[in-house]
């Protein structure tokens, strides 16, 4: 492929798949019992681009109408110029949420497209500027009995994984409990982070918080909602030194990132590709956090939040969540697995996200 050289992207399709979970699951706010993966294809030349997000069927639906036709013909070598246009194209639909998601999947498989195009990883194409992500394993959930919770912990560790996260506040009582349980498992060297999902109250939130750094935990994500910047900023102010605030993973534009930051609401900002607008998002809010020499840890969707957060330069690291590793693990060929000490390093050898799809294994699971 010559650097003169024009591909016309020729289309975009979607697929939607309905995973079961393998437990019951729920978190401070939500009960689920399966995963939807919206998966996307891009086609231009003789090379096929893989991206997707965990969101609701009708993205599907956006992918295969506007955005398909938005793209079309457009140079698949200049995949954030079609980025750009999606935006533009967009505004009557309304952008944050579902259509977010899909702009998401619909970039990251247009990336996919061009490394693949270009003979280069994504990581690459995209500035790498570490080898590997840091990882935590993240599950725990508040559905879990004492036994699941400390077996899936201590499988994180096992695997190497140093840092590890569950859920907290659907039964507060319960709380100081489950976590002696999750420390029990993981023993004192592990870092343990909790996860309430917004389900305390302000007031709730600043008890439990001195709480849990009483309990070495370091890690305090959504201690109230993350629309409430004022309650995260009271968190962030008033709670005990040591204990970081962590929000973002509901952002869908820069906008809402802006916000949050220029709020103070946070001390490690949080956002996820499949929902921020893709990889070329994703680096647009890590130039956010860059600006105030704030960390940004990456939300779930490891296979391709891999690629994209090694080229986030104040990268604090990546969520490793149970359900994602379990569907991404079905889906592709060429996953990637922790290294020891947690690293998730993309492999260098393989073009583009190096993800081959399991077409025939994961037909059952199609619901459109």
């Amino acid at each position: 492929m010559t650097s003169s050289s024009t591909v016309p992207v020729d289309r975009l399709e979607a697929s939607v798949y309905e995973f079961p979970t393998d437990a019951p699951e729920s978190d401070g706010t939500l009960e689920w019992d399966s995963t939807t993966m919206i998966l996307v294809k891009a086609f231009a030349g003789d090379r096929v681009g893989v991206g997707y997000t965990y969101a609701g069927p009708a993205v599907a639906s956006v992918v295969t109408g506007k955005l398909s036709q938005t793209v079309q013909g457009q140079d698949a070598l200049s995949p954030t110029a079609s980025w750009a246009l999606m935006q533009h194209q967009v505004r009557n639909l309304g952008k944050p949420g579902l259509v977010a998601e899909a702009i998401s999947a619909a970039d990251i498989a247009l990336w996919d497209l061009y490394a693949r195009l270009v003979d280069l990883p994504v990581s690459v194409a995209l500035g790498a500027v570490h080898e590997g992500v840091p990882v935590y394993g993240s599950g725990g959930f508040t559905s879990y009995v004492d036994r699941q919770l400390s077996d899936q912990l201590e499988g994180w560790v096992d695997a190497g994984i140093p840092r590890v996260k569950m859920k907290v506040g659907r039964n507060p009582d319960e709380d100081q409990h489950r976590v002696a349980v999750a420390r029990g498992a993981i023993g004192e060297d592990t870092e343990l982070f909790v996860d309430a999902n917004g389900a305390y109250s302000r007031k709730q939130a600043l008890w439990w918080a001195n709480w849990y750094a009483q309990h070495d935990i370091r890690w305090f994500e959504e201690p109230v909602s993350s629309d409430d910047l004022e309650g995260l900023r009271l968190l962030r102010d008033a709670g005990p030194g040591g204990l970081d605030i962590a929000a973002g993973e509901y952002g869908y534009h820069l906008p809402y990132f802006h916000q949050m930051l220029d709020a103070g609401a946070v001390d490690c900002l949080q956002a996820d590709p499949t929902r921020c607008l893709g990889f070329s998002g994703l680096l647009r809010v890590a130039a956010l956090c860059d600006a105030r020499t704030m960390d940004l840890s990456l939300h779930c969707a490891p296979q391709a939040s891999a690629h994209v957060g090694a080229a986030v330069w104040h990268l604090r690291h990546l969520e490793y969540f149970h359900d994602h590793v379990r569907i991404e693990g079905m889906v592709f060929d060429g996953v990637l697995d922790p290294q020891p000490g947690g690293l998730l390093q993309p492999d260098r050898s393989r073009p583009g996200l190096g993800l081959e799809v399991r077409e025939a294994d994961i037909e059952k699971y199609r619901s459109g």
